[in-house]
């Protein structure tokens, strides 16, 4: 689980293809890995990655085909810089919003434009995703917690500060036409499915008859 704050921004060392697969090895010079340990989840650009090689300054993580799939992460070359937030502890500060780390699709910047000091962004969803978002909502950009300024149709509006420009990969990476990975609100995940549920009477079905009755209290002491 993560909060979608980065902690760092680290620097592509290495894409192995390995089986069909990729070996993706990502170095930082600035995050913590004091407390990183191999299996450990490590969400690179908003994608939750294990941990399966580790060093002083860098990571490796194995990525399967079906994250590469499902992401831009195939665009990432030797050099690129990746938003870098480690999992979430018990004790750590809730800074952005629930973030599970599992991208749902991958939208394009259409618009990019300065707004005074901040930088002012549309992003273009997947038809299918666009539902799942809300005008002063929060969706995740490439692992970023962002809150969204408008919705319009498939259109994510967004507004970034000069201070999350600077510490994440937007001032150097997000361009007209960049491919971004999205992972919508999951609370507005689970409400979907349980709608759904309900309309289609699934969670409606009768309770099983209960086998407690007032003699079977009685007779165990409950009752007098």
């Amino acid at each position: 689980m993560f909060t979608g704050i980065i902690e760092s921004v680290g620097k592509v060392k290495a894409m192995q293809p390995v089986g069909g697969d990729i070996r993706l090895t990502i170095e930082s010079d600035d995050l913590d890995f004091s407390d990183v340990s191999l299996g450990d989840s490590i969400a690179s650009n908003g994608i939750c990655l294990t941990v399966v090689d580790l060093g002083s300054n860098y990571y490796a993580v194995d990525v399967s085909r079906e994250t590469i799939a499902r992401t831009a992460l195939e665009d990432l070359k030797s050099g690129h810089l990746v938003n870098l937030e480690k999992a979430m502890l018990p004790t750590t500060r809730f800074g952005g919003h629930i973030v599970a780390g599992h991208v749902d699709g991958v939208g394009v910047v259409s618009k990019l434009e300065k707004d005074a000091r901040s930088i002012y962004i549309e992003i273009e969803l997947p038809q299918e995703l666009a539902h799942y978002t809300a005008t002063k909502g929060s969706i995740t950009l490439d692992g970023i917690s962002l809150t969204t300024n408008l919705v319009r149709d498939n259109i994510v509006c967004l507004n970034i500060i000069p201070h999350t420009a600077q510490v994440t990969n937007i001032a150097k990476h997000w361009l007209l036409g960049s491919k971004i990975n999205i992972e919508v609100d999951i609370v507005a995940r689970y409400l979907e499915r349980l709608l759904n549920k309900s309309q289609t009477g699934t969670m409606n079905a009768p309770s099983p008859q209960s086998k407690i009755t007032e003699n079977f209290l009685a007779d165990n002491g409950f009752m007098k």
